[in-house]
């Protein structure tokens, strides 16, 4: 273990030195926010019927979204592990006494929470003193701020697992660029990313709530804003749990296999 938590380390202070980067992302986020919320005011306004959400509890949904952006996006893309797949230096790697897997999955957790690091902190402070509707809230109780915490950590592990498998299927494919394209699409609008799930028919809510990409984004904020009952949790987490081993177990699996067959070309 002390060779991936070195690497996650490593990873972690190397991210947290691109601070021009992160100003960026920052502006960028609070502009989307904003924007966000905007359309939902002009939805709520025009709507006669008892919304799903309260407006203050949406505000908090979208501004945990934009703050924690880094730890959910499940459209981000290391091009460098690309590179190593397609050009052959992955024979490096493979030259290393460790899992790739694990190592991988060390390099790119420490990423997202250095970039995550380095821009919640600013958007939520600004959120905060936002007018109302607008504002950032505290958590709905201790309980929720826990339960957030619990499941953020959780979600965070799905997302880094979830991308593990692009970059597994990358060595069957040789081109990254469709399947990161369709994943990313195809699991932003199924975690909540386009349109937040509260405000999706129920139907569809209880088909996303089986499918694993709910609980990196929704879940958690939903515990914050206290939109789920704390009574829900203990069998939200186990969900989350049972999600995390299942992809794990397949990803590291499929990887394994795959490298028995790789061949690197090249010199």
């Amino acid at each position: 273990m002390r060779a991936y938590t070195s690497y996650f380390r490593l990873r972690l202070r190397s991210g947290l030195t691109y601070r021009t980067a992160a100003w960026a992302g920052i502006v960028t986020q609070l502009f989307f926010g904003f924007v966000f919320l905007m359309i939902y005011e002009a939805f709520y306004r025009s709507g006669t019927g008892e919304q799903p959400i309260s407006l203050p509890q949406l505000a908090v949904y979208v501004w945990l979204q934009q703050a924690f952006l880094a730890l959910i996006m499940l459209w981000y893309r290391d091009n460098e592990l690309f590179g190593l797949i397609l050009n052959g230096n992955v024979a490096y790697e493979l030259c290393r006494p460790v899992d790739l897997y694990g190592f991988w999955y060390a390099r790119l957790l420490g990423q997202r929470l250095s970039a995550a690091a380095l821009r919640c902190v600013p958007i939520l402070l600004i959120a905060v003193f936002l007018p109302p509707p607008f504002r950032f809230g505290p958590p709905a109780s201790a309980g929720a701020l826990a339960g957030f915490i619990a499941t953020m950590l959780l979600g965070l592990l799905i997302v880094v697992t979830l991308s593990m498998l692009i970059y597994v299927l990358t060595f069957l494919t040789m081109s990254p660029a469709g399947t990161a394209q369709v994943f990313a699409v195809v699991a932003e609008f199924l975690s909540g990313g386009i349109i937040a799930i509260p405000l999706m028919p129920e139907g569809l809510q209880k088909v996303l709530y089986a499918l694993p990409f709910a609980y990196t984004a929704d879940l958690p904020f939903r515990v914050y804003s206290g939109h789920l009952p704390l009574s829900d949790l203990p069998g939200l987490l186990l969900r989350q749990g049972a999600w995390l081993a299942v992809l794990a177990a397949i990803g590291a699996v499929t990887l394994r296999r795959i490298l028995r067959r790789v061949v690197v070309q090249g010199g």
